[in-house]
């Protein structure tokens, strides 16, 4: 049975395969919203807003929608308002879960796991509940609803993020794999619409995703800890509800049975500390320490505090990577039906087909993933430097990782830009591409040149500090529409520059490590010239 003996192997096995399924179907749904407007719009959503008129000359603004008696049959022309409200509510959507996450981070860091994911689950829930009972004179509820969607979501891929650490050589690989599953999963939308236009109705998909909730209950109390799981991962690890009374313990995942038999805690959390000892002590130079790493094995660690990492460069520029690459992302989102509709001249036979290809693409998210994760993963297996940290060496890694996720964006952007209707699909494959490298590379840094215990606080606060960027939105959207005539041209000629700030990031962390190896050369020559005199002074003591 699971948790007993050799069954911690099948149980790490079985999470992380449900992780990667929830990811896959549940946890990014909300980013297939594209979809999800053709279907909203057909259905008469926020339809109040457009101007309706019998003598439109500007065949490029005209929709003829066609009803069961010839007085139905209406012509509407500028639905730029109904445009503009769908993009807002995705806007605040995106808003929401970004200034929510700091203190969503915090509740992760000090309630644990099952806390966070039952909160998501509810959040869920409410979510596609207020999707299922909706109406078009009832629009308003798409607002609440896509903010609990989009919120759950990112909540259940951070707890999912942690299933890494049960496999220490494959840690970053499975963190983005993970993410590349986020990204796929707004194909989900897709089949929504698949199933819409066959007759199927919306509402009763929903309805169906709400259930579907009790796979999240599952997980929670079954397949996920408590808490957290540690890094590195101690010596018989148990979590989860598990056979022979083995129950969970405050203050940690590590399960014991009751009345004898198996580890007992103490002698579990002695190990886990000793673990934990000689890890950060291998990784000293690149996680902030406060002090110097005890002698005695069986004191707790002294980690950098976390006010310590926000003033360091690495958050810094990390928040500037994450920020600007965010940004363009939940730009694009939102936009990306107006773009169409307007490079299409309003042919809906054409903006579904690429609506369509926008949504097929998404599910490559999942097969770009690894790609991020076995470039941060490389180095894996091999020998290190002398004197070089494993947690160094990971560092090193990552740099090449963060440079190719900036350059995707940058081409993703001049793409964007480009007013050629074919070159989007070339845009759309950027997108899914770099948001994949975006999600799993920023959880996967985090997670190597920060303390462990400040993670869901560190995502959260830069998560919380990029809303205030994404609050940029409401202005830019409305630029477009006021002064722009509906054409982003120049804002996306604009964000394309912006991009270039991300290549820093990457900079930054190249000339640390380099920095860092010629510390380690130096020391190295030091030491041969120490040893030699030492040897040149015996010699002359000896004569």
């Amino acid at each position: 049975m699971l948790g007993c003996g050799g069954g911690a192997k099948l149980r790490h096995s079985l999470t992380v395969a449900s992780g990667f399924v929830e990811n896959l179907c549940f946890s990014g749904i909300a980013y297939g919203w594209a979809s999800l407007v053709f279907i909203l719009k057909n259905d008469g959503y926020f339809s109040d807003l457009c101007d309706i008129t019998a003598n439109a000359t500007d065949p490029g603004d005209i929709i003829t929608l066609t009803g069961e008696h010839p007085r139905d049959n209406i012509i509407q022309s500028d639905c730029s308002g109904q445009d503009e409200q769908f993009s807002l509510v995705f806007t605040v959507a995106s808003f929401s879960m970004n200034f929510l996450r700091f203190p969503l981070g915090f509740l992760f860091d000090r309630f644990g796991t099952m806390a966070t994911r039952l909160l998501a689950t509810c959040l869920y829930t409410t979510g596609t509940l207020l999707i299922t009972v909706s109406s078009p004179e009832q629009s308003a509820l798409l607002f609440p609803a896509i903010s609990c969607l989009i919120t759950s979501g990112m909540l259940f891929y951070t707890t999912n993020a942690q299933v890494g650490n049960l496999f220490d050589s494959h840690r970053s690989t499975v963190i983005s794999v993970y993410a590349g599953a986020f990204d796929s999963s707004a194909a989900v939308f897709l089949i929504v619409k698949f199933l819409y236009e066959r007759g199927v109705s919306f509402h009763s998909s929903f309805l169906v995703l709400s259930v579907c909730s009790v796979i999240h209950v599952f997980r929670t109390f079954f397949l996920m800890p408590r808490t957290h799981i540690p890094y590195p991962l101690p010596d018989r690890y148990a979590y989860g509800v598990s056979c022979g009374g083995r129950r969970w313990k405050r203050g940690g995942e590590r399960g014991e049975k009751e009345g004898g038999g198996g580890e007992r805690q103490g002698d579990v959390n002695a190990k886990y500390q000793k673990n934990a000892v000689l890890q950060k002590a291998e990784s000293a130079p690149l996680q902030l320490q406060d002090k110097a790493v005890p002698s005695r094995p069986d004191q707790p660690e002294r980690v950098a505090s976390f006010r310590s990492c926000v003033l360091s460069w690495f958050f810094l520029w990390h928040l500037v990577w994450v920020a600007v690459m965010q940004f363009c992302h939940f730009l694009y989102i939102a936009t990306v039906n107006p773009m169409l509709n307007r490079l299409a001249n309003r042919d809906q036979t054409l903006v579904s087909q690429y609506t369509n290809a926008f949504a097929f693409t998404q599910l490559c998210g999942v097969l770009c993933g690894p790609w991020n994760g076995l470039i941060m993963d490389r180095h894996k297996g091999k020998p290190l430097a002398p004197g070089e940290t494993k947690q160094e060496a990971d560092l090193r890694s990552s740099s090449l990782s963060l440079f190719l996720t900036s350059l995707q964006c940058l081409l993703f952007y001049v793409c964007f830009s480009s007013p050629l209707l074919p070159l989007q699909y070339l845009t759309f494959i950027l997108q899914v591409l770099n948001s994949a490298f975006i999600y799993g590379g920023h959880q996967a840094f985090l997670t190597i040149a920060f303390p462990g215990c400040h993670f869901g606080k560190l995502s959260g606060l830069i998560t919380s500090l990029s809303a205030v960027v994404l609050l940029l939105q409401f202005p830019v959207l409305h630029l477009i529409r006021e002064f722009l005539h509906g054409d982003p041209v120049y804002v996306n000629v604009g964000l394309t520059l912006l991009t270039l700030l991300t290549f820093i990031h990457p900079l930054h962390v190249h000339l640390h490590c380099h920095s860092l190896a010629n510390q380690r050369r130096a020391r190295a020559k030091q030491e041969v010239t120490n040893s030699g005199s030492k040897v040149t002074w015996n010699r002359l003591v000896g004569m």
